[in-house]
Order: structure tokens, then sequence, then C-alpha cells
């Protein structure tokens, strides 16, 4: 099994964090630029008031700059008051004072607030170290290539630094061929999390043993509803799962099965770019946990995959992002027409194109995997 949160590169994945503005400038460049218009304002302002530039200069520097650039901004912003009071303003003694003890004052807090903001940053750091472990324990990173397939995923966490949630996806190389996992866990927080490592750990024994995918689904279910009884009276897991298997047998390349268990249908997307297929199936089966309510578990599909053709697998985070004006995302109108040269193309395409549809962010968390056939060489090449 494997799986991602986009970070490394085995299966072009990272976890996403949302960038900070203003990094990458000077970050002495606006506590200067503070006590240079405090200097200029207090030339055109009368004598007895001081600009309040020269106390913001320190705190700017507390949060944007180190620790000694904080000590000497707070220098330079004391320097400069008191040589306005001595030779501008020509305060009195006491006067000058006054405004000396103030700047130095906030000096020294903005010190102090830098010490605090640093212990802060690495405590951030050492937790979100310890979620990347938890989460590359949970989704591996798969490998870019098995054979004549080319793989990619994401993961599109809605909060930043959060890289555990309930969706999922998993990628295994069986006896019986390649076969995938794509799925979304009702609900969020540990319990989630402890649905996700169940299902995986179930997923991973049973692609290797059960020669149908559509048995591969049922020991998942079965899994997660023995799990479930366990933990009756001790916080039991979420009560069902949405999920999609695909596999592309060993024997038959150029085909794919799918199996659906109530979640968005597959794409399959054509080489040239000519062509979008919804994978649809025949009849929807219910999401694993509920299999109890019905039978029939779904039966695995066989659909064309042509060399040069992409499959889409995703979560419901993509089809339930939303505009400004509350329209549904549509990945099938969005995506069609276009052509990609590999799944990584694919899957940056439609996060940039999601993030740009809903304005900078979804509600919800998006898990997606896709995998490429090789395309034919030409006979020049």
């Amino acid at each position: 099994m494997y799986g991602d949160t986009r970070q490394g590169t085995g299966g072009g994945g990272r976890a996403r964090l949302r960038a900070i503005p203003g990094v990458g400038r000077p970050p002495w460049l606006l506590p200067l630029l503070l006590i240079v218009f405090g200097v200029i304002i207090d030339f055109l302002t009368p004598t007895s008031l001081l600009s309040s530039l020269m106390f913001a200069a320190p705190m700017a520097a507390a949060a944007l700059w180190t620790g000694r650039g904080t000590v000497l901004t707070g220098i330079a912003s004391a320097a400069t008051v008191a040589a306005l009071a001595l030779w501008v303003d020509e305060l009195t003694v006491l006067e000058g004072a006054l405004r000396l003890m103030a700047i130095t004052a906030v000096s020294v807090l903005a010190v102090a607030v830098h010490h605090a903001l640093h212990h802060s940053e690495l405590r951030l750091a050492s937790v979100s170290r310890v979620a990347e472990a938890v989460q590359l324990a949970v989704l591996p990173v798969p490998p870019a290539r098995i054979g004549d397939l080319k793989l990619a995923v994401r993961y599109e966490a809605t909060q930043v630094n959060a890289l555990i949630g309930g969706d999922m996806y998993g990628v295994q190389q069986t006896p019986y061929g390649v076969r995938m996992l794509v799925g979304d866990v009702r609900g969020k927080g540990l319990d989630a999390v402890a649905s996700v490592t169940v299902m995986f750990g179930a997923f991973r024994e049973a692609a290797e043993t059960e020669p149908d995918l559509a048995a591969v689904a049922d020991r998942i279910e079965h899994s997660l509803l023995r799990e479930g009884e366990q933990r009756e009276g001790n916080g039991r897991m979420e009560g069902f799962v949405t999920a999609v298997l695909a596999e592309i047998p060993a024997e038959r390349p150029e085909t794919l099965r799918v199996v659906n268990r109530g979640h968005p249908p597959p794409l399959l997307l054509s080489a040239d770019g000519s062509s979008l297929r919804v994978l649809e199936p025949e009849s929807y089966a219910l999401p694993l946990g509920l299999g109890e309510l019905a039978s029939g578990g779904g039966h695995a599909e066989p659909v064309p995959f042509p060399p040069g053709a992409l499959l889409l697998l995703y979560t419901d985070g993509v089809t339930e992002a939303r505009d400004a004006e509350g329209v549904f995302y549509d990945p099938v109108a969005r995506l069609r027409g276009r052509r990609f040269t590999g799944p990584e193309q694919l899957l940056d395409t439609l996060v940039a194109d999601v993030e740009a549809y809903t304005g900078g962010g979804t509600d919800d968390d998006m898990a997606l995997l896709a995998v490429m056939r090789d395309p034919v060489p030409s006979p020049a090449a």
C-alpha cells in the first residue's frame, strides 16, 4: 500500500502549506522604513507629538526578524528618539527622558514578544514533524512508477499544517495487478484517522490474497465492522466510508476494473484530450460499513484503459468545492477537452483550478490519485 501527504517526490505528493505574505523580503526593511517615516513625521508635526511609528518599529522587528535584529531595532529607535528630542524638538531633559523611557520599554517588550514567538514556532515545527511522521506511517508515499504505469497523489488539507484527516488513498502491486483505493471516512478527528488505519491495513492484506476486487471491498468492510464492535463503549469508529477501488489486471493491462462503494465516480481521460469518460457503475453499492443493510457489494466492471490514458480518483472535497455564488465545482466540465502529459500535471492543474474556482480554499479535504499508462512510442522515437 502506498499513499502521500504531498511531501517528497516518490508519488508526486506534497503537503500543502499556505504561503505567508511578505516572506522572502528583507526582514529589516519594514522596521527601517517605520523609523525613517517616523523621523519625517516628527519633522512635520508639533514638537509635543512623537510618531507612533517609532514604537511600531521594534514590534515589527519582533515579528519579522531575529532576536538580535529586534535588539538592534530597539537601540536604533531609542537613539533616534533621543536625537530628535535633543536637536530637533529641543525638549527639556525631563520630557526627553520620558520619551526615551517609553521607547526603551517598548523595545524590551518587543524582545520578550520575539522570544515567545520563537518558542511557539519551535513547538509548531515539532508538532508538524510528528504529524508528518504519523501521516507517512498511515499513508506511505507510492513510487512514481510501477511497470508501465505512472502515479501521482495529492492530499489537500483545508487547515494550514493539518496533515491528517479522513480522506485516504492507497496503491498496492499484487499478483493480480496494480490495485488502488481512494476513500472518505464520514467525520473527522482521531476516530476518522483510526478508521483510515484499519481500512488501509485491511486493503493491504486483502489486495494480496483476494482474486476478486469486490471481495477486497468486502474484506475491508468486515474489518471496519469488526473494529467498530470492539470499540463499543470506548468511542466507536466512524459509521461508514465511501470508497472506490480500481484494478489494472496483470494479465490484461489494457483494461481496468472498478468497484464503487458510494463514492464519486472516477474519470478516465484519453491520451489526446478528445474524450473524458465518467466511470459510473451499473448500480451503486452501499458505502463500506453499511453493507449489512443490503446485499450486493458491487461488481468489478471492466473498462478499456488504452496507452496514454489517465485515470483520476478523488474524494468529494473536489465536487463539493463552491464558488462565491455557491455553485459546486464540476471536474468533468472543467477537465473535458484538456490534454495532460502525465498524472503530475493533471493533479497540479486540478488543485490549482479548484483553488481558483473557490477563491482560495475548500471546506473539505481532498485526496487525489492519478494513474497513466505509458503512451505507445512513435516510430520516429
